[in-house]
């Protein structure tokens, strides 16, 4: 629930701008104009720490004017716009350093237009199947109980020929989810991890228990499930914490959920613009930034990111699949990176 919100004029032009805005009012959140989200400036606060909390609780709403979507290998074709940050505090988010200086929440609420782009791609892509990512830049499952946007989009998917829908969440706020007509054109994926890396560097976001009940309930409104296991993190103990981590899925996911379920798994991984942002917004971290102990890998874009040694990689991918095997024989393994 947002502390402070931004409007955008434009914004109260469509039906979801004014239905959010007077919805906020009579919450009595404090609401201020803004020509654009570029112009959200002077949060509330005396240093950085404090704005770049206040920050996490702003909600900008206002559109979406680019309408050419990005694309989203491996996960899918492209990734659909509905939403831009994140109110959780995971330390070392990859948003850390796309968002900027701007970490704030915007919800877009020209969702028809987005809609009528996928449409587009759609068509250009059939008969062929075009996936959307609707997670790339945000978790808007952490919003969508005040916007419904994503619902929006899973019941337009659940009707179109051509398109299917994918996300990814920590948050266990999925009730008014469960009813969307979906028809098993949306694939609802859950970010786990053990509770070491919830505990020290997931703050804000549902605990792994939360997160599970959560996927049981998805699983029983009957949506194809996923989850990515990520970031997989080497901490002393990993390997319990981890086998734990996976007893206590096995022991949710009811067995008529498991014909088609689906894993990733991701190492985690760290620029040096992350490092710089990570050590400022979260000074006493107990995340292991040494680049030193790890190896430099290279993107198609030729940035540099710092992963894990191979023998160390090796062994994670192995204790990993290990573990999918003894307790989810049937799933799908996509990928590890």
């Amino acid at each position: 629930m947002p502390e402070l919100v931004y409007v955008e004029p434009k914004a109260m032009e469509y039906p979801l701008g004014k239905k959010l805005i007077d919805r906020f009012k009579d919450m009595d959140v404090e609401i201020r104009e803004t020509t654009s989200h570029n112009q959200v400036r002077n949060l509330p606060g005396d240093n950085h720490f404090q704005k770049y909390r206040m920050a996490k609780s702003t909600l900008v709403v206002g559109l979406r004017k680019t309408l050419k979507f990005d694309t989203s290998k491996p996960s899918a074709e492209y990734a659909i716009p509905l939403a831009t940050g994140c109110m959780g505090h995971c330390h070392y988010c990859y948003l850390q350093t796309t968002m900027g200086s701007k970490p704030y929440i915007r919800t877009y609420v020209n969702v028809e237009e987005v809609l009528e782009q996928a449409e587009k791609y759609m068509a250009e892509r059939a008969p062929e199947i075009t996936r959307f990512e609707a997670s790339c830049t945000s978790d808007i499952v952490g919003i969508d109980h005040l916007t419904h946007s994503l619902k929006h989009a899973i019941e337009y998917f659940g009707e179109s020929e051509y398109g299917k829908l994918r996300f990814v969440t920590k948050f266990a706020h999925v009730d008014h989810l469960l009813d969307a007509k979906h028809n098993g054109k949306t694939r609802f994926r859950f970010s786990i991890n053990d509770d070491y890396v919830i505990k020290y560097f997931e703050p804000g976001t549902s605990k792994l228990d939360e997160r599970l009940e959560a996927a049981r309930k998805i699983a029983e409104a009957d949506y194809p499930l996923g989850f990515i296991v990520a970031p997989i993190y080497l901490h002393d103990g990993w390997k319990e914490g981890y086998a734990e981590m996976f007893e206590k899925l096995d022991n949710q996911i009811p067995e008529f959920a498991r014909k088609d379920l689906t894993f990733e798994f991701i190492q985690h991984r760290f620029t040096q613009p992350a490092k710089r942002t990570i050590e400022q917004n979260y000074p006493m971290t107990k995340l292991e930034l040494d680049e030193t102990k790890r190896k430099k890998k290279f993107g198609k874009y030729g940035i540099s990111k710092f992963v894990y040694k191979d023998e160390e990689q090796e062994e994670m991918k192995n204790k990993m699949q290990e573990y999918l095997q003894r307790h989810f024989p049937t799933a799908k393994f996509e990928y590890f990176t």
